[in-house]
């Protein structure tokens, strides 16, 4: 058995133009990221699982962290899922739905909106090389 997954590194930059405190917010977002993403029992978990559906069931955003912007790492399983990912990062559907992720997890009801959302190209291809290369069983890139 085969077992191969990529992890993808991706930057929000929240737009401080419509949000007062950038720090504060992203804190927020990290802070229950990691409580709800931690317990599959919290009460707030349904909506949590709602929100990150469409990203299909072969990728799993893992970590949410704070760097210079809100540092995202997904898993995915498959070629398709990382094509699939890429097509909704190309449609700004995947910024949307991070979007909802962030206000949902700042606890505001004003949208906590992403201003830029960056996965370079180079990173793309070289998940793309990964499962297109015949890779050997039991490999992970990160």
């Amino acid at each position: 058995m085969c077992i191969v997954s990529v992890a993808l590194g991706m930057d929000a930059e929240l737009d401080d133009s419509l949000i007062d405190n950038v720090t504060e917010t992203e804190d927020t977002v990290v802070s229950q990221w990691r409580e709800i993403s931690a317990n599959e029992r919290h009460q707030l978990r349904e909506r949590f699982d709602e929100i990150l559906r469409p990203l299909g069931f072969e990728t799993s955003l893992l970590v949410i962290r704070r760097a210079n912007s809100l540092a995202l790492y997904f898993v995915s399983l498959t070629l398709s899922s990382v094509m699939s990912l890429r097509d909704q990062w190309c449609s700004r559907l995947l910024r949307s739905t991070l979007q909802t992720l962030f206000t949902f997890l700042s606890g505001t009801m004003d949208i906590v909106p992403v201003r830029r959302l960056t996965w370079p190209l180079t990173d793309y291809e070289r998940c793309m090389e990964f499962f297109s290369a015949g890779t050997l069983c039991s490999k992970s890139i990160f």
